[in-house]
């Protein structure tokens, strides 16, 4: 899950949690908000620490590379 995902899942479920006051018979939709919520910030977190330091890893180069001289 990318940094998108997670933002998309909070964003999702802070809507379903704070702005829906529908009701639904055997879900509790402020719940289901909740949840989404707690999975967006576990992937943004897992994204940032787990896998966030293994993309910034670069190797470089630093050999200087000249023409053959021509006499």
């Amino acid at each position: 899950m990318g940094i998108g995902v997670s933002i998309f899942l909070m964003a999702v479920g802070a809507i379903l949690a704070f702005a829906v006051h529908a009701t639904v018979s055997g879900i509790s939709i402020q719940m289901v908000g909740a949840i989404l919520i707690i999975a967006g910030l576990v992937g943004l977190l897992t994204t940032l620490f787990i896998f966030g330091p293994r993309r910034r890893a670069a190797v470089v180069d630093d050999r200087i590379v000249r023409d053959r001289d021509i006499y």
